[in-house]
């Protein structure tokens, strides 16, 4: 697990009683023990662990570390926004009841972006209402209002629920992970009885180099949904770099 907090310094607020606006910024003293961090669960989101590990019990270290390379992104711009994805999960994993799948294994290829939701996550509360977790994620250097309501847009598009098309296909992953049940439900959730909005949770993850605080909390003061918004704006000095020994990282431990 990345553990953000363990690496961050952190604050939180609550805007109009019921939206979550957490802000996440990394320590610079703590740089290399969060490259570590990151770079540890990475590889978990490209391949499962289990394959790994046979492909390095039948052909050995080189073969299995080679698995993993060519499984990443050869494009800085696409390592920093799955980066970026990584977090988001690894956040949602680690500090909430809502269970993520590491979509990144399930890629066309290596260089192309997934379409989508960003992060789709679902969740069972004690009464066995099913729940629902539908997130952007932005990755940049610089935040800006505008990559924010682009990020606004995205949410409340498809009603503001989950898009079918990720929902079908989160429904297939966790059948084929053995969760056929949690399958079952999201299908007959889609397709006989319907979502309603008190199921649904709205999450942006923003992952800069900025101060992401000011974006995100002017577009949680200016939404007028019904959706509950939890907000997470992370910090990193210097990110495109922070990216790339990440990655550098993850090359060098094999």
């Amino acid at each position: 697990m990345a553990k953000i907090k363990n690496w961050c310094h952190c604050t939180s607020q609550t805007i109009k009683t019921k939206h979550e606006l957490h802000k996440f910024v990394a320590d610079v003293t703590k740089q290399p023990a969060a490259i570590a961090a990151v770079a540890a669960v990475v590889p978990s989101h490209y391949a499962s662990e289990t394959r790994i590990a046979d492909i390095l019990a039948k052909l050995g270290k080189h073969a299995s570390a080679k698995y993993v390379r060519d499984k990443l992104p050869s494009s800085a711009t696409l390592r920093f926004g799955e980066l970026g994805e990584i977090l988001a999960a690894t956040y949602v994993t680690d500090y909430s009841t809502f269970q993520p799948i590491r979509k990144l294994r399930w890629k066309d290829h290596r260089n192309m972006a997934m379409r989508g939701d960003d992060i789709l996550a679902v969740d069972v509360d004690p009464q066995g209402v099913l729940r629902f977790l539908k997130g952007e994620v932005k990755s940049r250097g610089a935040l800006t209002s505008t990559t924010v309501k682009d990020a606004r847009k995205a949410l409340v598009a498809s009603r503001n629920r989950p898009t079918p098309h990720a929902l079908a296909a989160l429904a297939d992953r966790l059948n084929e992970l053995g969760n056929a049940t949690l399958s079952g439900q999201i299908l007959a959730q889609q397709y006989k009885y319907g979502i309603k909005l008190e199921q649904v949770t709205h999450f942006i993850f923003a992952f800069s180099g900025n101060d992401p605080a000011p974006f995100l909390e002017t577009d949680l003061s200016e939404y007028k949904g019904k959706v509950r918004q939890h907000v997470v704006g992370l910090q990193v000095d210097a990110p495109t770099k922070f990216v790339k020994k990440v990655f550098g990282k993850v090359i060098a431990n094999g």
